[in-house]
């Protein structure tokens, strides 16, 4: 990682020595930026981010042609730089992390009805993001408004804490290296067969579910595999009915886009 940056226009800086990378470009950087390039290419944000996050907040604004050069990297960890000179590979093995407002003006969804787009203008919105790129994210969560009255009565207390959270995290990637001796993120086809067992009544669920929603194969073996890691986090060792539910209830943006296209 650091040799990475070191040969960055950037340059690595010495503070953030042995600490994960978190790169958040601005909606308006080009597909050089966050792909690398230039004449005498040099790593961009994604090979930036190796071994860390990139986060992209506002999605829909970036440039559609820019987030289709994600879709590689994303699948392969890498990015290959052609030049007429040379061809140049960096690593790109980063986790992705995106937002988006659910419309243009933020509020579709809201309980306060303040939403004044059109079906048309959201659709529009929504399919800026490509279904291809969309299937390579693994889970897909909607975050409700919460009004004031509700935030002032959240307890506290009863939230577990993210040192708590950091643990199970832990203790479920020491099982899954001890497990294939790798993250259940890098599961081959084979691997996910041999790990990602589901009894008769949850493989059934799983198959209506991907016919009811057209789920491509890529989105059924990002299931299996978010499953499995749910079971983890939950120190199960077999996937149980609602660790697969919990999995495909993560597909629900690519769901509304489908209803929307």
């Amino acid at each position: 990682m650091a040799a990475i940056h070191s040969i960055s226009s950037q340059g690595f800086n010495v503070e953030s020595w042995k600490r994960r990378p978190f790169r958040s470009p601005h909606h308006t950087a080009s597909a050089v930026a966050l792909v690398g390039g230039g004449s005498h290419p040099r790593p961009g944000e994604i090979s930036l981010a190796h071994n860390g996050v990139l986060f992209l907040d506002e999605l829909p604004q970036f440039d559609r042609k820019v987030l289709e050069v994600l879709r590689e990297p994303i699948e392969s960890g890498k990015i290959s730089i052609s030049r007429a000179a040379n061809q140049q590979i960096f690593p790109a093995r980063f986790q992705l992390i995106a937002a988006m407002n659910p419309c243009p003006c933020g509020y579709y969804g809201d309980m306060t009805d303040r939403c004044s787009c059109t079906p048309e203008k959201i659709r529009r919105y929504r399919t800026r993001i490509s279904g291809p790129l969309l299937d390579r994210i693994d889970m897909h969560i909607e975050v409700p408004n919460l009004g004031h009255e509700i935030l002032h009565t959240i307890d506290e207390a009863n939230i577990e804490s993210s040192n708590n959270v950091r643990a199970r995290v832990i203790h479920a990637q020491t099982k899954q290296r001890s497990r294939t001796g790798s993250l259940n993120n890098l599961l081959s086809n084979p691997e996910i067969s041999e790990h990602c067992n589901l009894e008769m009544h949850d493989r059934k669920l799983l198959e209506k579910a991907a016919t009811q929603f057209n789920l491509s194969a890529r989105s059924l073996m990002k299931i299996l595999k978010v499953s499995r890691t749910i079971a983890d986090l939950d120190n199960c060792d077999n996937i149980q009915n609602d660790h697969i539910t919990e999995a495909i209830s993560f597909r629900r943006l690519e769901r509304l886009l489908q209803q929307l296209a």
